[in-house]
């Protein structure tokens, strides 16, 4: 059924004029639990969209050029402070403007720091946009993002829980990952494969590349990364091989067929509309800060490192889908009991419906790109 829908949702989309992963993502919505009711939310779910969102930023590596990821890293941090910055002094004042306690107030303001660029990824893939500047920056901000965050919230937890979560750890274990991440691509990866490919068994390059894919996802999760920063590092190790081709040809089959469908509609089957109409002012000027913060932070990071107007709305665009990164960061506030339980449905439905916007704007904005081109050709 998951499969089914995904496919004619995406074709659907498509033909109005829409990238597929729109059409997937509402599927989601539709045969969840907020609308018929056809798919719960299942454990046997969450671990297929965790190997498919595993697996799409996987692919990602394999298709970015790492000289560009080079010559952009200044703007890709650029972008990720300003995206950070922004959002979270937006979720802040948001939090304190409704009465929130001032814990509470510093926690929304760091779920909305987060960001998470798969949903792009597949939006710019099929745009045909994956391997421009913007896309290779927006991945590099997606990488600094990630860290800042998350030394953000061993900060705040550290401080607003008093646990025993030390920064200087955290910090390090920030600093060993990409330290050894490198040194691991560079050194055993080329050679593990070349071991592996030989073996007399049917696809053994694929297989060798499934586990450094997964080898290096649960390496970044040990050191509290998230797991798609170490599958996109697997993907950038490998397009630096021979079977870089040979990879990127087999594993999107397996990818495209069945776990990636998984994933975009378990981001759906999240959605719940029990007990929202309360909070329908709140979710909406909540979005709307999301989205305007991530858009005007990143988008301002881009344009002081030399982008035009038209590239930083691209990268601004591109960094606002805040995806399964937020929603891990609400957990958690849930847990430590900075998130109030009344608030968190419908922040999930915040972090979906910055999911739902991102693709509709990145077709908008390349699509104008294109326009010029063909405009200047004549």
């Amino acid at each position: 059924m998951i499969v089914l829908g995904t496919k004619l949702a995406g074709d659907l989309s498509v033909k109005l004029g829409q990238p597929s992963v729109l059409g997937k993502l509402i599927v989601g919505i539709v045969i969840g639990p907020a609308v018929l009711g056809w798919i719960e939310p299942s454990e046997f779910i969450d671990t297929f969209s965790q190997i498919g969102v595993l697996l799409l930023m996987f692919i990602a590596g394999l298709e970015t050029d790492v000289q560009e990821l080079n010559r952009n890293r200044n703007a890709s941090l650029a972008v990720a402070v300003g995206g950070v910055i922004l959002p979270f002094v937006g979720g802040y004042l948001s939090g304190i403007a409704i009465g929130m306690e001032q814990a509470y107030a510093i926690f929304l303001g760091l779920i909305l720091s987060a960001t998470s660029v798969s949903i792009t990824v597949q939006t710019l893939k099929d745009l045909g946009q994956l391997n421009t500047r913007e896309s290779t920056t927006i991945l590099g901000a997606a990488v600094a993002d990630d860290v800042l965050v998350v030394v953000l919230l061993a900060f705040v937890m550290s401080f607003l829980v008093g646990g025993d979560v030390s920064i200087s750890s955290v910090v390090l274990k920030k600093i060993l990952f990409f330290v050894t991440i490198v040194l691991i691509g560079w050194k055993l990866v080329p050679p593990l494969l070349r071991l592996l490919a030989p073996l007399k068994v049917t696809e053994s390059v694929i297989s060798a590349a499934f586990i450094v894919c997964m080898s290096f996802a649960y390496y970044a999760e040990l050191l509290g990364i998230t797991g798609i920063i170490g599958a996109f590092a697997a993907g950038i190790a490998i397009s630096q091989t021979k079977y870089k081709e040979e990879v990127e040809q087999k594993i999107e089959p397996i990818a495209y067929a069945v776990f990636v469908p998984v994933f975009f509609v378990s981001i759906g089957l999240s959605v719940s509309f029990k007990g929202i109409g309360e909070q329908i002012w709140f979710i909406f000027a909540l979005t709307l800060i999301a989205i305007f913060t991530k858009l005007i932070g990143c988008g301002l990071g881009a344009r002081v490192t030399g982008f035009n107007m038209r590239s930083s709305f691209a990268i601004g665009a591109g960094m606002i889908s805040r995806g399964e990164v937020a929603l891990i960061i609400a957990a958690l506030g849930l847990e430590a009991q900075l998130l109030a339980p009344e608030y968190f449905t419908s922040l999930v439905v915040v972090v979906i419906l910055t999911t739902l916007v991102t693709p509709p704007i990145l077709k908008k904005v390349f699509a104008k790109d294109e326009d010029n081109v063909k405009q200047e050709a004549k």
